[in-house]
């Protein structure tokens, strides 16, 4: 930490953001650090260099016991004495920068002790145990967590283990992330006199793993300030500019999101609405990428409206207000509140227009929602701590509210990453998706995933490593192949095969967006290098040669069932629709003295009779062995030729011949020809190849017929 911990010579990147904290000028860290080498105030009393984290935090906590930090402060202060940082201010200024950063977001006790004494281990000759036996072994596990993080360095060969171990150290507790999150923010804030090409390379590894990690930890405080941190190093021109915007819009006579705030606040008071609105500026990133979507920005896109209530149905009231009195852009409503992101943020989303053209959007939420949207895992407290009213999920277990959904995903694929490269490429890869959408499950429960995931990443999302034996799915009651690409608010059925050797196939990973679902499909390929791929496309003979059942006449079995009233005439069951006892039939003679036998709903009477062509009497024999044609659908996956042909064999039926049709958008159709020993094994033999995993339908052919002449 103290590597990147200097002060700059000139503003340079510090001035992100001082735009929206107009009520609360920057503390002056130098008069603070200067302050602290006169030592602890004596007795018990707070020293005054804490007074600004005190203050902070009993903002958030006015209960807080402030022993604990008035312990660790006089810790850190004694074990830094005599370090100084790069800009020769007392080193004790980085940690307590760092913790008045979590104060004001809101962190408990804990972690601001943890915070003051993040750097001791490393820096010090303070010892883990000695931070233990003072502080408890919390203190002492947040505090080892972020030293491991920096024993590693950030170098381009070392980051795949550095941020391995990062997010492990994170998923035990997300204190640790935190506590970094706010040591890289102050470091950011500092780094004016560093070399321009070091600045480029600690704001590079900012952009690409820290502020996505920001972002889903929820903490939205700290990310939007270190996107212009980082937009300031990497971009500086349009940094510049952007800024420039800004300071003019400002200085206008006229401000028009002023004049829609105050419409808002008249128009739900006179709703008998109690609520908050306030405007609030867009960050620099912010303006320079509406300014790319739009072109040209006016007044009102310079912010956004935030209307805080009490209750979560006031949200939904100050939305009928607004939508009622204003002209609703409806393209930008997204209600977050019943379906919450992905980090816990809830909110409902609009924007509303008036009559000069002006659109101001609009985040309406309560203060609570607003405390977690800012501050995110940071806002939520304690994981480890009883709360008063115990929460308890679906299995009986306390759920962990600082573990949000994508976080415990990550957790799982990280575990099963067979090395630090493959979880470093899928980490960059899923930090790069910047948007997710929830699938809705069949029995109501709800699947987050990225933008752009398929039927194969809800697969793993939901079953694991158990999705291996997945065959296909329905989306919205509908029939789709695994690689159907799944839209916010879609409802997904998947089917699941029952063989416990299913096989994932390799073609799944030009569909998996997910690191779950990528590394677990990576991982059953490499274990599994003899894997048989899918049958080949084109006609495929079966996989055993055709059994004759016992008894079955020589020549052409099982067309003497059919008795005709043309004395000498050769029968033939009609290929076309394969007629078996006890279908209703009916028979046309043809040249040669043949007489072909069709079920009466076949397509081919009406033609042969439009042929002219003679019906002839028709009615079944004694002989109960037939033969007949059945269409098997599927889903493409390996083995199931065989698996189809030995449960027909286990039925007593021999396949005359099987035709396999080129697979088509994941889909395969197999065209059976079969010899039954009885025709009331039928209905039995078709619904066990129903039963096979990835067969989703099975009927009598119904071929186009073809006049024989």
């Amino acid at each position: 930490m103290s590597a990147e911990a200097t002060n700059p010579a000139t503003p340079g990147p510090i001035t992100p953001g001082a735009h929206r904290r107009r009520g609360r000028p920057r503390i002056d860290l130098r008069r603070i650090g200067w302050a602290a080498l006169l030592g602890p105030a004596a007795g018990n009393r707070l020293p005054d260099a804490i007074g600004h984290v005190v203050e902070a935090h009993r903002a958030h906590h006015p209960e807080a016991p402030l022993e604990p930090l008035r312990r660790a402060y006089v810790l850190a202060e004694s074990s830094h004495r005599g370090q100084m940082r790069k800009s020769g201010e007392p080193y004790i200024t980085h940690p307590l920068a760092v913790t008045l950063i979590l104060a004001e977001l809101g962190a408990e006790t804990t972690t601001l002790t943890a915070s003051l004494l993040h750097d001791t281990v490393e820096d010090t000759e303070v010892t883990l145990d000695q931070v233990r036996t003072e502080f408890g072994e919390e203190v002492a596990y947040l505090v080892d967590g972020v030293t491991k993080l920096e024993k590693v360095d950030y170098g381009a060969a070392a980051e795949p283990e550095t941020f391995r171990k990062m997010l492990v150290a994170t998923g035990n507790d997300v204190r640790v992330m935190s506590i970094k999150l706010a040591d890289r923010l102050h470091n950011m804030r500092t780094l004016g006199v560093m070399r321009p090409e070091k600045q480029a390379r600690i704001a590079k590894v900012t952009r690409d793993v820290l502020i996505p990690l920001a972002e889903r930890l929820g903490v939205q405080a700290l990310k939007t300030e270190l996107e212009d941190l980082v937009f300031a190093i990497l971009h500086p021109d349009e940094y510049t500019e952007t800024r420039e915007l800004t300071a003019a819009n400002e200085a206008r006579d006229t401000d028009p999101l002023a004049e829609i705030a105050e419409d808002a606040r008249v128009v739900l008071k006179d709703a008998g609405i109690t609520a908050e609105v306030l405007i609030r500026p867009r960050h620099f990133v912010s303006v320079h990428r509406a300014r790319r979507k739009r072109g040209t920005l006016r007044g009102a896109d310079f912010g956004r409206l935030l209307v805080l209530v009490g209750e979560d149905a006031d949200c939904y009231g100050v939305l009928g207000e607004l939508h009622t009195c204003f002209t609703p852009v409806v393209s930008e409503f997204k209600d977050f509140i019943a379906v919450p992101k992905f980090n816990l943020y809830q909110s409902l989303h609009t924007a509303v227009s008036r009559g000069d053209g002006e659109v101001a959007e609009v985040l309406i939420r309560t203060h609570q929602m607003h405390k977690v949207a800012e501050a995110g895992v940071v806002a939520l407290g304690n994981p480890y701590a009883p709360p008063a009213d115990e929460q308890t999920d679906s299995t009986g277990e306390r759920a962990d509210p600082t573990r949000p959904g994508w976080l415990s995903r990550l957790l799982d694929w990280q575990e099963a990453a067979p090395d630090a490269d493959t979880f470093w490429s899928t980490l960059r890869e899923d930090l790069a998706q910047d948007r997710e959408i929830t699938v809705f499950r069949p029995d109501g429960g709800t699947l987050g995933l990225p933008a752009g995931a398929s039927c194969v990443d809800a697969a793993y999302a939901q079953y694991g490593e158990d999705a291996h034996a997945c065959i296909g799915a329905r989306v919205n009651g509908r029939l789709a192949t695994l690689s159907t690409v799944l839209s916010d608010g879609d409802t997904v059925q998947l089917l699941m095969g029952q063989d416990p050797a299913s096989e994932p196939s390799r073609d799944w990973l030009d569909h998996a967006r997910t690191p779950a679902a990528r590394i677990a499909i990576r991982r059953w390929l490499t274990t599994h290098p003899a894997t048989p791929q899918p049958e080949p496309e084109g006609r495929r003979a079966p996989e055993s040669a055709p059994r004759t059942p016992q008894g079955a006449p020589a020549g052409r079995p099982g067309e003497a069932n059919a008795v005709v009233d043309q004395p000498g005439a050769t029968v033939r069951l009609a290929g076309c629709c394969t007629p078996v006892p006890p279908d209703a039939v009916t028979a046309f003679a043809v040249r040669g003295g043949v007489v072909t036998v069709h079920r009466a709903e076949c397509h081919g009477v009406a033609r042969m009779k439009s042929a002219g062509r003679a019906e002839v009497g028709v009615h079944w024999g004694d002989t109960t062995e037939c033969r007949v044609s059945l269409i098997a659908e599927s889903f493409s996956r390996p083995h199931l030729l065989a698996d189809l042909t030995e449960a027909i064999a286990l039925e007593s039926v021999a396949v005359i011949s099987a035709t396999v049709e080129p697979p088509t958008q994941g889909r395969v159709r197999h065209t059976y020809t079969l010899q039954l020993p009885d025709a009331t094994t039928l209905p039995g033999l078709m619904r066990a190849m129903r039963n096979i995993a990835g067969v989703y339908d099975v009927s009598r052919a119904q071929h186009s017929a073809q006049t024989t002449s």
